[in-house]
């Protein structure tokens, strides 16, 4: 490529640095501010040309920035952010945007850029539409979390399990609080009790909206016809996150792209060992949970594999190997990861 470049995203800039192979001339600079505007009018200095290509870190706003550049028809390069930092090399000088701009640079004109896939529109619309989802979810569970500390915190009797979830649990738990809560305790539950109700409602529209994107996939659709315990949400969001030609090789791969391998000692960081790294999408590690943790059943069909990885663990592992079974049997299910369908 005659021009390749690098570009660092923050909110109020973009900092661009690419270079000329032909002329070797270095062009270095700032797109302010950071929006679709701004970028599409810098981008027209490469208009009616076919050899430039950028590189761009997987970090938030790489998306726009990617269809923006696709659409100026410009070669987009997703960097992976962990492998990316990890070929800087020990650090000899302050990290600054400029630096990383031209790291990005150097690695992409010397074909070491570790690059991830970029999915299709459709695809990044079902993932935001998968972590609304999760974040509707975990908001629901921390309002029903609140209810149970402040009955205890005012020594009120103690909820039964699934009480929120039916119409007479929520009115036994309305008399409970009117007997045995003082007038800010009531107004704490009443006040948990709406923004349930609310997110039940929003919950119900936008998993509406998933399973009618999962039918809709074929990704979705083969994979949970063939894993048990594998229905569409968690179907959608695993094909989006894990499947497409040619992303893994091994079901390995995968466990390190979904944050799931193991911590070794490192003197560069400071985080212990022996811990899971959990830095792949927190929605996916969600998703092979739900699934994963099926398969402890000693109905399912597949309880002796999970057995497997069960043996000589501690209790608290549980987690860890719902994510590790889920993976283990999608990689058994489709030996070549390749193949593995996703429109």
């Amino acid at each position: 490529m005659p021009i390749v470049g690098g570009l660092d995203i923050h909110r109020k800039q973009i900092t661009f640095d690419y270079l000329d192979t032909v002329t070797g001339e270095v062009r270095r600079g700032q797109v302010r501010p950071d929006d679709r505007l701004h970028l599409r009018g810098w981008l027209a200095r490469f208009a009616g040309r076919d050899d430039v290509a950028f590189a761009v870190e997987g970090c938030a706003g790489w998306w726009y920035v990617a269809e923006e550049l696709a659409a100026a028809g410009i070669a987009a390069h997703l960097a992976e952010p962990a492998d990316t930092a990890a070929r800087r090399g020990r650090k000899r000088h302050a990290k600054t945007d400029k630096t990383d701009a031209r790291h990005l640079r150097v690695l992409l004109a010397e074909g070491r850029l570790p690059e991830c896939w970029i999915p299709p529109g459709r695809i990044l619309e079902c993932r935001a539409l998968l972590e609304l989802y999760n974040d509707l979810r975990r908001e629901r569970t921390a309002w029903a979390q609140r209810i149970h500390v402040v009955l205890f915190h005012q020594g009120a009797p103690a909820l039964g399990e699934g009480a929120l979830r039916t119409g007479q649990g929520v009115a036994g738990l309305r008399d409970a609080a009117a007997d045995c809560l003082s007038v800010v305790g009531q107004l704490q539950v009443a006040t948990a009790l709406e923004m349930i109700d609310a997110l039940e409602a929003r919950l119900h529209v936008v998993r509406h909206q998933l399973t009618d994107a999962a039918r809709h996939l074929a990704g979705a659709k083969v994979l949970a016809a063939r894993l048990y315990g594998v229905g569409p949400v968690t179907a959608l969001a695993i094909t989006c996150w894990l499947a497409g030609a040619g992303r893994f090789s091994s079901s390995r791969q995968a466990v390190r792209f979904a944050g799931l391998d193991i911590t070794v000692s490192s003197s560069d960081r400071k985080g212990p060992p022996g811990r899971l790294s959990r830095q792949g999408p927190p929605v996916l590690r969600w998703a092979l949970y739900e699934a994963g943790k099926t398969h402890a059943r000693t109905s399912a069909p597949d309880h002796g594999y999970y057995a497997q990885f069960c043996a000589g663990c501690p209790p608290d592992a549980a987690p860890s190997l719902c994510w590790r079974t889920c993976i283990g049997l999608t990689g058994k299910r489709w030996p070549c990861w390749s193949t593995w369908p996703t429109m």
